[in-house]
């Protein structure tokens, strides 16, 4: 990569710009079609951004290909749905066997669906008869006995003091319309296992320190994982993501989000339209559309 092209990569637009570029609205009314819904899309999107310091980083293409991916599969990403998350991703420099630098250092945006996105997902197959997945406090678990997938619990009934009980373990199960059930159950310390050895993120020796507070608020920023933001979300998510692949019944949007999840990918901009600025795909459709309505009232 020359310095100018090597410039032109570090100089992209941010995402409040990209987005209202002719390319970038194009792409947005092709895949969703309906010019309204496209409006909608913009501004949910464009709002998660904006109060996002570290969002506002990353590459304008990546945060558009993963928000149009959970746009497809009707999901939402509002954080207090927790049904998938659009989450920062650096990247390291990229140089040749002559020390010359071929790819920049870049921030691009990840897709993560949430534990509530795979049951959202899967209510929506009409397979499922009951679904549940729940952290198990210190002091409730009587036994769970695997071979016959039985589990006996004395949950604590007051919110406050089972929200401060220490997690122990993760129970999750389902039931299909047809009377099929399956349930698992995880110890924490078989969790933390789970996310050393897979998440090259996260390390249990890290989270440690973190629970007990021996890691300065000023370096938490090195800590971004979800892992270390919110393990018992995480730790759901993945019950549910190991209980549906192994005995669920998968439907393809759950099939295209289990394959996607914690991807990066790029959209495919029309490089045609980037250089018609006068031209605003969405509001050419929403004339069309308005034609439409006048042909058929003759």
């Amino acid at each position: 990569m020359n310095k100018s092209n090597l410039t032109q990569a570090q100089q992209k637009p941010k995402f409040s710009t990209a987005v209202n570029t002719p390319s970038y609205q194009k792409l947005i009314y092709s895949t969703l079609g309906d010019p309204d819904r496209a409006k909608r899309f913009i501004a949910t999107i464009t709002s998660s951004v904006a109060v996002n310091p570290a969002l506002q980083e990353c590459d304008a293409g990546t945060i558009l290909a993963a928000a149009l991916l959970g746009e497809s599969l009707n999901l939402s990403p509002s954080p207090q749905l927790g049904q998938f998350y659009l989450v920062p991703f650096k990247s390291k420099a990229k140089y040749d066997r002559q020390g010359n630098m071929i790819e920049p250092e870049t921030v691009k945006a990840q897709f993560v669906l949430g534990y509530k996105g795979y049951i959202q997902l899967a209510i929506r197959s009409g397979q499922y008869k009951k679904l549940n997945v729940l952290e198990i406090k210190q002091g409730e678990l009587n036994y769970f006995d695997p071979l016959n997938e039985e589990i006996s619990c004395n949950l604590i009934e007051d919110y406050e003091k089972r929200f401060a009980a220490p997690t122990i373990g993760y129970y999750a199960m389902f039931e299909y319309i047809n009377g099929f059930r399956k349930a698992i159950y995880w110890s924490k310390d078989k969790m933390l296992s789970h996310a050393d050895r897979y998440s090259a993120a996260f390390s249990t020796e890290a989270y440690q320190k973190i629970e007990n507070g021996e890691i300065a608020d000023k370096d938490m920023w090195k800590y971004s994982s979800f892992w270390y933001k919110d393990f018992d979300d995480m730790a759901k998510k993945t019950m549910l993501r190991h209980l549906i692949s192994r005995w669920g019944v998968m439907s393809t949007e759950m099939q295209q989000a289990f394959e996607k999840d914690s991807s990066i990918n790029e959209p495919e901009i029309d490089q045609n339209a980037a250089g018609i600025p006068e031209e605003n795909p969405l509001q050419a459709a929403e004339e069309q559309n308005i034609q439409k309505v006048d042909m058929d009232a003759l």
